[in-house]
């Protein structure tokens, strides 16, 4: 019982069970039944929940979603992500997921001079801003 609060105390119990959840889910999954080929817009989709769960450091939770949604193990290029959704992102937006930009957007209701969705560091959760997430494929 002692180890078990422990465990818990420093977050690595459900650190634990959520990888042990992902390694099962990878054991189970059928290979052999073929995956509908994803379309543009859930390709798209996928990438922005990718982008923010890994953000947020849910990594086993976003490893799931790739294996289970077939999304290409290589994350999309950010500047080609914001491209296809018209996104306007200034310099402090980078910092963050696209899916804040996108959320803060229609919070307030989209009363920016521009009709796009504008992604700015201002209206997200300052917690996660101690570490940026990764630069996201630079090729």
């Amino acid at each position: 019982a002692v180890l078990k609060d422990t465990l818990e105390k420093r977050g690595a119990l459900a650190e634990i069970k959520a990888r042990i959840r992902a390694e099962v889910f990878r054991a189970l999954d059928d290979q052999s039944e073929p995956r509908p080929p994803l379309c543009h817009e859930n390709l798209l989709i996928n990438e922005l929940i990718r982008e923010y769960l890994e953000y947020n450091r849910y990594k086993y939770t976003a490893s799931v979603l790739t294996a289970e949604s077939g999304q290409p193990e290589v994350p999309l290029d950010r500047q080609f992500l914001a491209k296809e959704l018209n996104i306007v992102e200034d310099a402090s937006g980078k910092s963050v997921p696209l899916l804040y930009g996108i959320l803060s957007h229609f919070l307030h209701g989209g009363k920016e001079e521009s009709t796009l969705p504008k992604v700015s560091l201002l209206n997200y959760p300052k917690q996660n801003l101690v570490k940026p997430p990764t630069e996201r494929n630079q090729k």
